[in-house]
């Protein structure tokens, strides 16, 4: 199945840590290259979410970005923050007040807002790092598996394009095959009418021996042949689930090197313009072929 390497995928999930967002995106590329993005909470799962990417996708340059709102789960809600009071501070700084207040002769009265605004006095409720891990880690994988649904999508409308210039290609051969033997037998002709007046001062045998090598370097057979076949691999490959993409560039050269070969072998107008509007098909097909993984 053919994949394109263009894509995006988003998930969201909320938590009792908060809201988590994968966000995936992904375009052409030779090999594999991620860019993560992590929280500073959720650094050490990049290993892990490396090896994640690497059972989903081969090639392709990947944006992965994961963010971390505010809590989530029931009692909260996303932008608001848990906390919690750092008791041994504040008993400690109600005693040290009763002191003061003690050698001053003063009653302690200290202020609720000054004693929360007291450094380290509010405290973020610790998260279930391991909870929390695993489900970003769950996430991901909902968020590969959609980005592998997209890329199939796409995927699948650049091989219909594909097989579209296929048939294409295949019309052209085939007026290439229909044209040639006029061709040939146009030049024999042209070159027999040449040498009428001094043909009787040529040896017959070496003269049949020249047309000979002359309509062998004409022919086009061999690159007909070649064009069909790479062709019919174009579309077995289409239909392979592997990865495909850099066997397909690698045809799209073959292809791209018969055409070029049938284009300097051309003697004739019509031949050429068929090798032409190869080239120009094999070089659309070489442009999309570059999305796909």
């Amino acid at each position: 199945m053919a994949k394109s390497m263009t894509a995006f995928a988003r998930q969201d999930r909320s938590t009792e840590a908060g809201e988590l967002t994968w966000e995936v995106r992904s375009v052409n590329h030779r090999f594999l290259e991620p860019h993560l993005r992590l929280p500073e909470d959720l650094r050490s799962l990049e290993p892990k979410v490396r090896e994640t990417l690497g059972q989903h996708l081969s090639r392709g340059k990947i944006d992965l970005s994961l963010r971390l709102g505010g809590r989530g789960g029931p009692g909260g809600s996303a932008g608001s923050a848990e906390l919690r009071v750092n008791t041994a501070l504040l008993e400690a700084l109600l005693k040290a007040a009763d002191k003061v207040a003690t050698r001053i002769g003063e009653p302690a009265a200290p202020h609720m807002f000054d004693l929360l605004s007291w450094p380290g006095m509010l405290e973020e409720a610790p998260k279930d790092m391991e909870a929390l891990s695993s489900a970003a880690l769950e996430l991901l994988d909902q968020s590969l598996v959609a980005l592998v649904e997209a890329r199939e999508r796409e995927g699948e409308r650049l091989k219909t394009l594909l097989l579209d210039r296929c048939d294409k290609l295949l019309e052209r051969v085939a007026e290439v095959r229909e044209r040639m033997p006029e061709v040939l037998a146009a030049v024999r002709t042209r070159i027999a009418d040449r040498l009428a007046e001094v043909r009787d001062e040529l040896d017959e045998t070496r003269l049949e021996q020249e047309m000979t090598l002359i309509a062998q370097r004409l022919d086009v057979d061999e690159e007909m042949d070649r064009l069909e076949s790479h062709i019919t691999e174009v579309r077995d490959s289409l239909n392979s689930d592997e990865p495909i993409g850099r066997r397909l560039d690698f045809l799209m050269q073959e292809l791209n090197r018969e055409a070029n070969t049938l284009s300097s072998k051309s003697p004739d107008a019509a031949v050429t313009r068929a090798a032409v509007d190869m080239k120009v098909l094999i070089e659309q097909m070489r442009e999309q072929v570059q999305n796909i993984e």
